[in-house]
């Protein structure tokens, strides 16, 4: 289905655009914010309880795993932001997917229903990176890994959804929420970790430590 033109950006940030043309396309575009947690958290939940439940695996490693799970997640997302959506792209339909996938949200920042990822987003790369770790982490261990997975990518959800609409007062929220506004706002480029710094740091990519 042909998209339409990107279109420049209105006065207020909060407002939304038309990306397609077709009104179940454009529905699809739009996700409420809630949607993420009903949809990946009783998949995690179901995961890490197939770990203990079916697969009888000890309490403890479980979780250790899980927290390997979550850990792990903030590198992909680094990765993620700064190599994918972030991508300089040259052709034309290029150019549109990432403006589809992350464009829009440097444009429209405040735009709610465009701030979490659709599910048609979230799936095939959730499915790809299943695949991969699968690739080297063995059954059953690779469930509770997953389940911390999808927890840290919930809890990046929502510190990203926060930084953009909610004051975030205690030290560690307005340190991560003013860390984020300044990958919008700042123009230096860099700062790819929104629910941590690390990967930043670890690769360079934070200006201010430069």
């Amino acid at each position: 289905m042909k998209p339409t033109s990107i279109p420049m950006q209105p006065e207020k940030q909060h407002q939304s655009i038309r990306l397609f043309e077709n009104d179940l396309l454009e529905r699809l575009s739009h996700v409420h914010p809630i949607t993420p947690l009903l949809m990946w958290a009783p998949i995690a939940a179901w995961l890490i309880w197939r770990s203990l439940a079916t697969y009888q695996l000890p309490a403890a490693p479980v979780a250790a795993i899980a927290l390997a799970g979550a850990f792990i997640w903030t590198l992909s997302e680094y990765c993620l932001h700064r190599f994918l959506f972030h991508f300089t792209a040259k052709s034309r339909l290029g150019k549109w997917l990432l403006f589809l996938f992350h464009g829009i949200h440097h444009e429209f920042p405040k735009d709610k229903t465009r701030l979490v990822m659709p599910p048609a987003g979230a799936i095939p790369i959730m499915a790809a990176l299943y695949l991969l770790f699968g690739l080297v982490i063995p059954q059953p261990w690779i469930q509770p890994f997953c389940g911390g997975f999808i927890i840290g990518y919930l809890v990046y959800d929502y510190i990203h959804y926060s930084t953009h609409h909610f004051p975030m007062r205690n030290r560690l929220a307005k340190y991560l929420k003013h860390y984020h506004l300044k990958h919008h706002y700042s123009g230096e480029g860099g700062r790819y970790g929104v629910s941590s710094p690390v990967w930043d740091w670890v690769f360079g990519t934070d200006p201010s430590r430069d």
